[in-house]
């Protein structure tokens, strides 16, 4: 089962990766195997789990090891650097379409607050945090983002706009800009359309009162389908990291669970 988390298809993609560790300076426990690390991460992930309830028999460390791991290699950039090689290889295959993309947003408690933390406005005032996914046409997760539950949406849809990574074609060429970006009208401004414009993007944000939801959800429903996969993966159904960066690490690592999937059908 705990190969399982892990395939040898995933780990390939991600042993390059990852940082060469510091040799140590004292005597004691030799360093837990990597692999066996991610596993146990991809298990956190997964069911959700407290890092002191990770199963030691199991994996072979604990889960103050596992967190450990996933600080250093979150640090090191390499869940950004595997969305981008994972989308790369998408893109080759011709499964990265970008005649449009759509932008959406989903909030999650936060049970520890912690930076990018604020009161939801859909659950109470609570303290919250918001997954920002933009995807292309079929849904794959092109960048996201994480902020407190009480900034609105427009405020990151140029960020992740310009975040997207240029994604190799199968002509060979990059690309990193749809023809078309759906919203709805959380992102209805001027100004968000005339940036677009600018950044040769056609907007297609639904404008209150004038175009139904129906007319323009018949695209944008592949961000929300996107977002309820990230839900699958109970980790992210709660914030319970205190740092936002170990939680960030949570997020885009996820979205490379769901691009494996698309990448090799059948794992993870």
């Amino acid at each position: 089962m705990v190969r399982e988390l892990v395939p040898d298809a995933f780990w390939q993609r991600v042993a390059p990766l990852l940082p060469t560790p510091r040799p140590k300076k004292k005597l004691g426990r030799p360093r837990a195997d990597d692999r066996a690390a991610l596993e146990a991460i991809v298990f956190v992930l997964r069911s959700g789990i407290p890092w002191e309830m990770l199963p030691r028999k199991q994996f072979g460390l604990s889960g103050m090891t596992a967190w450990r791991r996933l600080e250093e290699w979150t640090r090191a950039g390499v869940w950004e650097k595997l969305q981008e090689r994972l989308l790369d290889e998408l893109g080759l295959r011709g499964k990265v379409d970008f005649s449009r993309a759509s932008i959406d947003s989903s909030s999650v408690r936060a049970s520890k607050r912690g930076p990018f933390t604020g009161p939801s406005p859909t659950d109470r005032a609570k303290a919250g945090s918001k997954h920002h996914l933009l995807v292309e046409a079929h849904g794959l997760p092109l960048t996201e983002s994480v902020t407190a539950a009480n900034v609105h949406d427009t405020h990151e849809l140029f960020p992740l706009v310009d975040s997207v990574p240029a994604v190799r074609m199968p002509s060979g060429q990059r690309r990193f800009r749809p023809g078309k970006l759906h919203a709805d009208k959380a992102y209805a401004s001027r100004k968000n359309r005339r940036g677009l414009r600018l950044r040769g993007i056609a907007a297609r944000i639904a404008r209150p009162g004038v175009e139904s939801k129906e007319r323009l959800g018949r695209y944008r429903w592949v961000v929300e389908r996107t977002l309820a996969w990230k839900n699958q993966l109970r980790r992210l159904r709660v914030r319970d990291e205190r740092r936002d960066d170990v939680h960030f690490g949570f997020l885009v690592l996820g979205c490379c669970v769901m691009l494996l999937r698309r990448l090799c059908p059948g794992i993870c």
